[in-house]
This record gives C-alpha cells, structure tokens and sequence, in this order.
C-alpha cells in the first residue's frame, strides 16, 4: 500500500488554492490528510507532526503558505520525508512567498512548485510515491498519454482554423 500525502496549510484562507492539490490527490486513488498548521502560531504542532509524520504513514508533505512562507521550511527541517512547497500569491503577486520558500539552508531542502501549483504540488507528490508504488506509475504514464493526446487535438484544431482565414 502506498504512503499517504500531507497537505498543510498556513491558513484556511489557503484552501481555496490547496483544492486543486486534493483533487489531484483524489484522481491518484492516493491516500491524504489536510491540516492548517502554522509556522508562526503553532510551530510546535508542526514541528511535532513532522517529526511523527513517517511513523504516521506518510511519505510525502506538501505545505503551502503566503507571504512570510515558513511553514514548509519548518516542516523539512524536523523530517527527513521530501517536502514540496506552494507558495500562495497574497502580496508581491507571491514573489516573498515563492523567496521564502525556496531560499532554504543546505541540508533543507524543499522542492518548490509554481506560486498557486498547486496541481503541480501533487503531482510531484504522485511522482515520488510512485517510485516504490508501480500501480501508480501506470496512473501517471496513463495521465501523460492523455496530456499528449489532448495537446494533439488541440493542435489538429488550430490547423483547421488557421486553414479556415
């Protein structure tokens, strides 16, 4: 059975973003907790999931988290699970939140996607969990056939409207 996905949240007001990371969880068949933990208010509950999120069956946290974004720093420096971080857009169009969260230590890492990739965010998760999980390694070669598949179509489409001036 495969690890489960952390999905943590600086705040509530994050969900509206984190959504698309749980829908894509969801499409996996891939097993997930959502939480809002902060690394400012509640950095020993965080702390302290981290360090007890691998005993708990996960495999891989996905944090996101706006301006100062902390809160996924402070979750890969107390795991040795891979942490992906969202930078959520609040203020600077997201740009401290993307700083924030990809500016980290050596020996810290944490693997950040676009400002708002969410998506992205779980499908990097998907990713690593499939390394030790070939049932979703299929998932995702089927996932890339219909990406391309669709690309072609669209493709085919604009070709025939270019030819239709």
């Amino acid at each position: 059975m495969s690890k489960k996905v952390a999905v943590i949240m600086g705040s509530d007001s994050d969900f509206p973003v984190v959504k698309d990371a749980v829908k894509e969880l969801k499409n996996y068949g891939v097993e997930y907790e959502v939480h809002v933990m902060s690394a400012h208010r509640t950095p020993g509950l965080a702390a302290d999931f981290a360090k007890n999120a691998k005993a708990n069956g996960f495999g891989v946290i996905i944090c996101a988290a706006g301006m100062a974004a902390h809160l996924a720093g402070v979750i890969a420096g107390n795991t040795t699970l891979p942490v992906i971080g969202i930078p959520i857009k609040s203020t600077f169009d997201g740009l401290d939140a993307l700083l924030a969260t990809v500016m980290m230590p050596s020996g810290i890492p944490v693997a950040t996607v676009a400002v708002n990739g969410a998506k992205n965010a779980a499908v990097l998760a998907v990713q690593m969990l499939s390394l030790s999980d070939d049932a979703l390694a299929a998932k995702l070669e089927e996932s890339k056939k219909k990406m391309i598949e669709g690309v072609i179509e669209k493709d085919k489409a604009m070709q025939k409207m270019a030819d239709e001036l």
